[in-house]
Order: C-alpha cells, then structure tokens, then sequence
C-alpha cells in the first residue's frame, strides 16, 4: 500500500567537445578535455555524489542563468567559477587546489555571481556557507563566526557591508569584481581542479530560522545534496528544455535546492530577478519571448501577493481568459512550499491559471522529503508521498514501556505499512534517507538530540494517518510553519486555524525572550484595516482551534 503524506505543514555519458571548442585553438581544446576528464571522470566510475558542475560541460553552450546583466551558458559558468576557485585556492595558500573543506561565506544578488561562488566554493574543496543579503551586519558575522568561515566572498554591491565585518572578527574577504569575475580561461585553471571523492565531503552550511533558539548551522554533504536534487528531478520529470523562474532568496533549502540546482542538474534554464515583483512575474509568466517560463515555484505569501496584483490590474474578462488560457498551456508545473498553503489560496490560484498548485514538504535538516504527484489527484493540505530513497515513520514517545518509540506508520516510495488499529493515530514526524544533513556544525550534542536511538531525524512535526480513496493511504495533520515542540503545539493549532480565514493575508511568528519551558509568542497579522474589525470579531470561532485559550489576543 502506498502511503500519501499530509503534514501539520546513472552513469554520465561523455560528451563530445562543444562546437566551439572543436574551431578553436588547441590550448581550448586542452582545457576542455582536461576539465571533461577531471569532472566526469570520478562521476562515470564509481561517484555518485559529485556536485552539480561536474555535469557543466556536458551542456556546453545551453543557456543556464539568465538575469538583469545578461545570459549565461553552462560552460561559462564552468569557467567562471573555475577561475574564481584559482584565486580562493591562492588566498588560502592551497596549491594542490584543495581547502580542504574550510568554510567559505558567500554574500552575492540573486544572479550568475551566486551560481559562480557555490560552485566555485565546491571546486576549492571548500563548504558553501550562502549568506543572506538582507541580513544586517550583526547576523552575518554571527554566522561567519559561527561557521568558522575562512574567507568570504562579497559581491560588489556588499563590499562595504562587509568590510568592517571582516575586520573586527580577522577573515579574509574577497570581493567578486570584474576582474576576477570576468577574466580569461587557461589551462591552468582546468588543473587546478583535482578528481575528489565527494560522498562524504561537506558540502554546505545553511542556518535554521532559528525559530527555537540561535540559528544553527546545518551542514549537508555532497550525497545529501545530490540525494534530494536526483529526487525531485525524478518526481517532478525535469528535462533540459525546462525554464523556470526564480524570485525566491538564496540562502534556504528552497532557493538554492529546488529552485537553482535541480535545473541546473539536468541542463535546464533558469532564469533570476533580482527580488520579488509582481509586474515582473506576471510579465514573465504571460511573455512569448524565449527562455519561456514553465516551472514556477513559491512560498504561499508570494502567490497571494500575485494574486492581490492580478485583482488589481487583469480586471477585464478577455484579459482573465489570456491569463487563464497561457499559464495553463504554457506552464507545466506551480508548486508551493515553505509554509503551509491555505486552501482559499490553492482554490483561487486554481480559478485564475488552471493550475493547482503541488504542495511538498521539506526541512533545512533533511532536504525534501515529501511531495504530492507531478500527475494526479493532489489533495489540499496534503504534501503528497515520500521522495526517492526518503523513508518517514508515524510514531511517538512509550513512556510506559520498554521500546521508546510507538510506531503508527512507516513507509517509503513504494510502499507503507500502518500499524493495525493506528489508522488516523497522530504522531511525530520521523525522517531517514540519503538525504539527511550529517550534523549541526559544532553541536554535537543537538545533533544527537535530534535523532533517535535508531538514526531517524526528529522533525518535530506532528502526522497522522488515514486513507484517501481505495487503495492508497495517507498520513495528514495541521501543517504549521513553526516549531511545534512543547507550548508551541499550542501555538500551531491556533495558527493553523487562523490561517485558513480568508481575510488573512499573511502570518508571522516573532520570537521573544523565552519565559519558563512555555515562552513568549506573538502572531502578526497582516490585512487590511477594513478587514481587521471582522477578523477580530471571527477569531473566537476558529473551527480548528481546539479551546479558547488557544484565541490570540490583540
């Protein structure tokens, strides 16, 4: 039996030199056969974890990023980064061009400068640590300390942000100019990039919201990253002929997983603005001009705030009709993650681009690991069947007996196997697969926490199961965006249930200063003023909050 989730929230072939460096001159052609043999090589024998660039070349001149500057191919990606990893490796004093896995920050905009340090960060040897370019100065340098970061990477425009930064805690910063940027190729870079066994090699450090304390650094190997790319590739039938667009930040799971590396996997396009627009997405989305979008993706607030524009400005029937006829022909897919998705959200979306949206689930710590079908029913609130190679367990805590844990379900891909008599039973959340982070960085004893004897990742998140249609069972409970450990399950329930309101235009949880085990929580509300009044008089009959304790108060 198969089991549908709901959640309280081969070998490389070698391919022939490209056309251009076939007409051009023999020390090209060198360096591409070199850098062809350094990063394929490993990949065709026995690694099955090597990173995404070590498939560039294959794609050669294919548009891979396109931004505000300009388009980009694969193989000037290749070689950009390959340049830049030279000046890391001399920085570093690294002449075997290996860091070694030091940790190297990187600050860029949402353009080539960031795909170029990532992948220029993993041909060093090094652990990407993508910072955040929103952040203000006092958070990065928590987590460039934190990280134990070596060097950090700024793009021209962060320079000052981080100079002084830099200074106070003694790192190296080198800034992303032209210069370095922009240069030529030579062979000698091609050399500097030696044949790894990348399985068990950090690979990057993301921080956690920090929803339950100070942010924490997870740290995810090359086979943890490679494990969910191949994943959602697979689930989600990506091709090279793909485009999508890409407006989310690049310093999560989402964005730099979903969004950036699955199309760059598989030699597809990708195309970036600099920071969320709702013109621009719209304009995207209905323009016939190539690259062509037909993947989007997105967290729940960016399809309200789509919709608040469309509301606002496709307000004509015969313009409704164009916008409804090309996103449904010409985009194949919309997903939404991140946070949970009300269903007046998912049911309107529908309404205007006859597409519903496919809901996922996933975690800093463990990737993806849920998602509903690329074809078939989706069911609301659900986040669908586990991912290749994903297993996930139904279970809670035995204080009575000898076993720790009383499992309800477990199950895989292919298969789900439910306790007799635990049908419908709530339960936490449990998770284990290749795609699991290695640890939290310099947290031994959180990392051991966060597992059970046996090695399942504790999500924290509560499931329960239950059966959708005849045949196939699913595993559902309140989604929520926040931590639902200790006082916070209380939290989720009643942020769940505002959540479905549909004058509730977006929700936040802002932390403050724990008090006691229970804590200090606030939920934001952000609406209209006219809407506010009938909110505040709605709150009390939250149909999913259980008791009237759980009713915030304004």
């Amino acid at each position: 039996m198969k089991m549908l989730f709901r959640v309280s929230w081969p070998f490389q072939r070698m391919a022939p030199a490209p056309s251009c460096c076939r007409r051009s001159s023999p020390a090209l052609r060198r360096v591409y056969r070199v850098g062809r043999l350094l990063h394929t090589a490993g990949t065709i024998r026995s690694d099955r974890a090597a990173p995404v660039f070590t498939r560039a070349l294959a794609f050669g001149d294919k548009i891979a990023i396109a931004d505000q500057r300009g388009q980009y191919s694969y193989k000037d990606l290749y070689f950009k980064s390959l340049r830049l990893s030279q000046h890391i490796c001399r920085l570093r004093d690294c002449p075997d061009g290996d860091v070694k896995e030091e940790r190297i920050s990187f600050i860029c905009s949402n353009d080539v400068s960031y795909v170029v340090a990532q992948w220029a960060s993993w041909m060093s040897g090094g652990i990407a640590v993508p910072l955040y370019r929103k952040h203000p100065a006092s958070e990065l340098e928590y987590f460039i300390q934190d990280s134990q970061s070596s060097l950090v990477i700024a793009g021209e425009e962060y320079v000052d942000l981080l100079t002084p930064v830099v200074k106070k805690i003694g790192v190296q910063l080198l800034p992303l100019t032209p210069a370095v940027f922009d240069s030529g190729r030579g062979e000698q870079a091609a050399e500097l990039c030696p044949e790894r066994e990348w399985k068990d090699r950090g690979a990057m450090i993301i921080y956690t919201s920090g929803t339950t304390g100070r942010p924490k650094g997870v740290l995810s190997t090359h086979r943890n990253i490679r494990a969910v790319v191949t994943g959602l590739v697979d689930k989600w039938a990506w091709t090279k002929e793909d485009v999508i667009l890409h407006v989310l930040p690049l310093h999560h799971v989402h964005g730099i997983v979903n969004k950036l590396l699955c199309p760059l996997w598989v030699g597809a396009t990708c195309v970036m603005l600099p920071e969320f627009n709702a013109h621009e997405i719209w304009e995207k989305f209905l323009s016939s001009k190539a690259p062509r979008i037909n993947v989007f993706m997105a967290v729940p607030t960016v399809y309200s705030k789509l919709m608040d524009y469309y509301d606002r400005h496709f307000t004509q029937p015969h313009v409704q009709d164009f916008v409804h006829a090309v996103c449904k022909d010409k985009i194949r897919l919309m997903v939404s993650g991140s946070a949970a998705l009300p269903v007046p959200v998912l049911e309107r979306w529908k309404t205007i681009t006859g597409h519903t949206l496919l809901e996922r689930y996933g975690m800093t710590e463990i990737g993806m690991a849920l998602s509903n079908p690329l074809n078939g029913t989706r069911v609301p609130g659900s986040v669908g069947t586990p991912l290749p190679g994903v297993e996930v367990r139904i279970a809670s805590e035995n204080v009575k007996e000898d076993r720790p844990l009383i499992i309800y379900a477990q199950g895989n891909e292919k298969e789900t196997k439910v306790t007799p008599g635990s049908e419908g039973k709530e339960g936490e959340l449990l998770v284990k697969g290749p795609s699991v982070f290695r640890e939290y960085w310099n947290k031994p004893a959180e990392t051991r926490n966060a597992f059970t004897p046996d090695g399942w990742f504790k999500t924290g998140v509560n499931a329960r199961g239950g059966y959708s249609g005849s045949s196939h069972s699913f595993i559902s409970a309140g989604f929520c965006p926040f931590s639902p450990r200790g006082f916070d399950r209380r939290l989720c329930a009643a942020a769940c249930g505002i959540q479905t309101n549909s004058q509730v235009q977006n929700m936040t949880r802002i932390p403050f200063q724990d008090l006691g085990e229970a804590g200090k929580r606030v939920l934001s509300l952000s609406l209209s003023v006219f809407e506010c009044y009938t909110l505040l008089g709605s709150l009390g009959k939250v149909s999913r909050a259980p008791s009237c304790f759980l009713t915030p108060s304004v």
